[in-house]
């Protein structure tokens, strides 16, 4: 997607990305649910319910793979070493040029079982956006994806992990939870796949989320000796949902996990 005619465009993410290096999942002061503060809080009748996921989190090694801002070429790729491996994961997909580009790739994530969520539709920074801008972004990405899938999202990442009360306010409109990061291998400074790898093992923990990019070209090169070490090490790769269950994700809250 980011390549040729659109090198502006991929330039662009990489500086906004940058950008957040500071921020990194600060969310911009507003405060964040653990995974297992959601699990701990879950109704109890949730509680007594039987895992509809068939993973427990509170008792297994959890990880999160998530992948922002695709889907893009090399996405097919990726969901085939997915599907080899067994491995559920959670695309946080950006609308133009993506999702309106690939809606094959989009209906294949929905069809093997990963969770489909909202990653707005330009990329724009929500926090510098009026409402009705920051509930243009997101529902326009809602109503595309619904189109291609059936099913309207109920997580969103905002880019560069930026929220407030504007953001919260909307997302809990469309019924959307904000969900950030934190584990990131930063790929959109470099095409070392070797280094991507090195920087996810380095970080990962139990209920981490993995942030990633299936649009930068070291990425979807790196995921196969990500998912080989950290199998090794004893994790259970899940879904954004099944690392929160049994509790649920719930519509403007702001789920971020504590580093390792």
């Amino acid at each position: 997607m980011f390549r040729t005619t659109s090198g502006r465009r991929r330039g662009l993410l990489a500086v906004l990305a940058a950008m957040s290096l500071a921020l990194t999942v600060s969310g911009c002061g507003v405060d964040g649910v653990t995974p297992e503060d959601a699990r701990e809080n879950a109704s109890s009748d949730r509680k007594g319910a039987a895992l509809a996921t068939g993973v427990d989190c509170a008792k297994a090694k959890c990880i999160a793979l998530t992948f922002d801002a695709g889907p893009g070429k090399d996405t097919p790729q990726l969901l085939d070493t997915l599907k080899a491996e067994k491995v559920p994961a959670t695309f946080f997909l950006l609308g133009r040029k993506h999702v309106d580009r690939y809606p094959q790739v989009v209906k294949r994530i929905s069809d093997e079982g990963h969770e489909v969520a909202n990653h707005t539709w330009t990329h724009e920074i929500l926090t510098d956006l009026e409402k009705s801008e920051v509930r243009e972004e997101l529902a326009r990405t809602q109503d595309a994806i619904a189109k291609i899938t059936g099913t309207k999202p109920t997580l969103m990442r905002p880019p560069q992990g930026r929220t407030d009360d504007t953001v919260a306010d909307v997302s809990r409109e469309l019924g959307l939870a904000q969900v950030l990061w934190s584990i990131t291998a930063k790929d959109y400074s470099t095409t070392d796949t070797a280094l991507i790898r090195k920087r996810v093992l380095d970080q990962a923990h139990r209920d981490g989320i993995i942030l990633l990019h299936d649009i930068y070209d070291g990425t979807v090169p790196a995921v196969p000796g990500i998912i080989e070490e950290l199998k090794r090490q004893g994790y259970t790769f899940v879904t954004v949902p099944q690392l929160l269950a049994p509790g649920k994700a719930e519509p403007g809250a702001v789920y971020r996990p504590e580093k390792g």
